[in-house]
């Protein structure tokens, strides 16, 4: 058994934005590097952590974990559409392994999965059914949140059942944030159309999810003219959190509290919970070592952007 990690921000602007030639040009060659590394390592088994943003999971009922033991793609901005190859046997083996370590998760025989979870599996190995996928869900959108000890005490408990795994070379992805504060409804301030979409917004038209779509792009657009009122990045929160994952010690996650996260880094800087638990997934099996890292403020993406790999020492 060995585990490995990439941990990526995502953003479904990636392919409607036109950030300058050099950001382009500076993420490419980071996601060149990731492939490589993904290439050299030749997973048998991915982890994917992802968050969600209102197409698979609802405030009809959010849990703040969820393990699936079959996923599919919803194919929003332009993401792949269809199934993952999700082992189900050994997801279900997963999931009472973590219950039975006093951390309650949800399971879904059906998950519905967006560009969060599908972005990094069609980057790093150009389809979403081309090696086999337990992904994870980590609420990273919705409030209440659960602390951050919480998040990477999951990601311990499925660290420690991968190393179980004696035949298998796991990768874990870590997908989301960093600072950012896209134009997501919020409840407490959503209108009644908006509460309908956050409450079961599932299956929607193609009219209605390309309604929606374009709105995100007109804010990325706004946002890098200047013109948005959203939060704005925060380069130093990004690497300071960087700077912890490539320590080691995770510890000084535990005293980060969701408020002042939002505060500091935007509603959806939560995202780095996926990044949490990716980290704590690899450290579960030893030391670790941070083999490259990449960061870039790019508000055409609204996203305080990075790209990490890591390997344990065995």
């Amino acid at each position: 058994m060995s585990v490995a990690l990439v941990c990526m921000s995502h953003s479904p602007l990636l392919e409607y934005a036109d950030p300058p030639a050099d950001v382009t040009a500076a993420v490419d060659a980071a996601f060149d590097q990731a492939r490589a590394f993904v290439r050299d390592y030749d997973p048998t088994l991915v982890v994917p952590f992802a968050p969600d943003h209102y197409n698979g999971f609802f405030y009809d009922l959010m849990p703040p974990f969820c393990i699936g033991y079959e996923a599919l793609g919803v194919g929003d901005y332009g993401s792949a559409e269809g199934p993952l190859d999700v082992p189900t046997a050994v997801a279900e083996r997963l999931a009472e392994w973590v219950a039975e370590r006093d951390l309650d998760i949800a399971i879904s025989r059906r998950m519905e999965v967006d560009h969060g979870a599908i972005q990094p599996l069609e980057i790093l190995f150009n389809g979403i059914d081309t090696v086999p996928a337990i992904p994870v869900f980590i609420n990273g959108v919705a409030k209440p949140f659960v602390k951050m000890a919480r998040v990477r005490k999951l990601g311990e408990a499925i660290g420690s059942f991968l190393a179980t795994l004696d035949d298998e070379r796991v990768l874990v992805i870590g997908s989301g944030g960093l600072s950012h504060d896209p134009p997501v409804p919020q409840w407490a301030t959503a209108d009644d159309a908006q509460r309908a979409l956050l409450l079961n917004g599932r299956h929607p038209t193609a009219a209605a999810r390309d309604a929606r779509q374009h709105n995100v792009i007109n804010a990325g657009k706004a946002f890098a003219a200047g013109t948005a009122t959203i939060r704005d990045l925060n380069p130093e929160w990004d690497q300071a959190l960087m700077e912890v994952f490539t320590s080691g010690d995770l510890t000084p996650i535990d005293a980060m509290s969701a408020a002042q996260m939002a505060e500091d880094a935007g509603n959806s800087a939560h995202e780095v919970r996926t990044w949490v638990a990716a980290f704590a997934a690899l450290g579960a099996s030893g030391p670790y070592t941070v083999t490259s890292s990449f960061y870039r403020p790019i508000r055409e993406y609204i996203a305080g952007f990075g790209v990490m790999t890591a390997r344990t020492a065995r």
